[in-house]
C-alpha cells in the first residue's frame, strides 16, 4: 500500500508486459517480417476483444466508484475497429466474422467470453488500464512500424488515432493521478493487481495463437485481403 496504485501496477505487471511484446508474433510484426494479413488478423481479435470490453464497462460500471473517475468514451475504440476492419474487408465483413470466415483464434474468443461472464470491479479497472494506457502509449509506435513496413493507409489505424485526445502524456498523466486517487482497500488492490498480470498474460495468449496460425504464408489465420 506504499505505492501509488499507478505505480504498483507499472511495476507488478512489467515482467507480463515484457513477456507479451517479446511474443514471435510480435516481434515480427514490428520487425517487418510479417505480412499484411497477420496485421488484418490482429484487428479483427481486437473488435472482438474491445466489443467485450466496452459493452461490459459501459453497461455495468459507468457509474461504480471503482472506475467511473477513469470512465471516458473519448477513449472507447469499437468504432474505431469498425472503421477499420471496414476498410479492410469491406461492408460485409460482420457476416464474415458471423461465418468464421474471418478466423477469431481461440484465444481471442476466450478473452471475450471471460470479459462477459467473469468480470468484477476490480478486474475491469485492470483491463481499462492494461487496454487503454496501452492504446495510448505503444499503440502509436505499433501504428508507425506497421504503416512504414506493410505501406497500411492512415484509413486502416483509426484504432490508434485518438481523435479526441491530442496530447496523450497529460491525458495519461490525468489517468493516472485518477488511479492514485481511487480509495481503495489492500484486498481490492491486490485482485485489481493480479488481474492487470492476467491481462498481459490473456493478451499473450492472443499473440501466440496469432503466429501459430500464420504458416502458410499466413493462409490459417483467414484475414481479409
Amino acid at each position: 500500500m506504499d505505492q501509488p496504485l499507478s505505480t504498483a501496477l507499472r511495476t507488478e505487471t512489467a515482467s507480463a508486459h515484457e513477456d507479451a511484446e517479446g511474443s514471435a508474433f510480435v516481434e515480427q510484426l514490428m520487425g517487418g517480417l510479417a505480412c499484411r494479413p497477420a496485421f488484418v488478423a490482429l484487428v479483427a481479435q481486437q473488435l472482438v476483444i474491445y466489443r467485450a470490453l466496452e459493452e461490459v464497462l459501459w453497461s455495468e460500471y459507468a457509474d461504480h466508484p471503482l472506475l467511473s473517475p477513469v470512465m471516458d468514451h473519448r477513449l472507447d475504440r469499437v468504432p474505431s475497429l469498425e472503421q477499420d476492419m471496414r476498410f479492410f474487408a469491406g461492408d460485409g465483413f460482420e457476416a464474415r466474422l458471423a461465418t468464421g470466415e474471418i478466423h477469431v483464434v481461440p484465444a481471442a474468443a476466450d478473452y471475450a467470453t471471460g470479459l462477459r461472464e467473469g468480470h468484477t470491479p476490480e478486474a475491469m479497472l485492470a483491463h481499462h488500464y492494461v487496454r487503454y494506457l496501452g492504446d495510448l502509449s505503444g499503440g502509436q509506435i505499433i501504428a508507425r512500424m506497421v504503416q512504414r513496413h506493410y505501406g497500411i493507409a492512415p484509413e486502416g489505424l483509426n484504432f490508434y488515432h485518438f481523435e479526441q485526445i491530442p496530447k496523450p502524456k497529460p491525458y495519461k498523466d490525468a489517468y493516472r493521478a485518477a488511479l492514485d486517487s481511487l480509495e481503495v482497500d489492500e484486498p481490492t488492490r491486490r485482485r485489481s493487481l493480479d488481474a492487470a498480470v492476467d491481462s498481459f498474460e490473456l493478451n499473450r495468449r492472443v499473440f501466440a495463437d496469432l503466429g501459430a496460425a500464420r504458416a502458410p504464408e499466413h493462409a490459417a489465420a483467414g484475414a481479409p485481403t
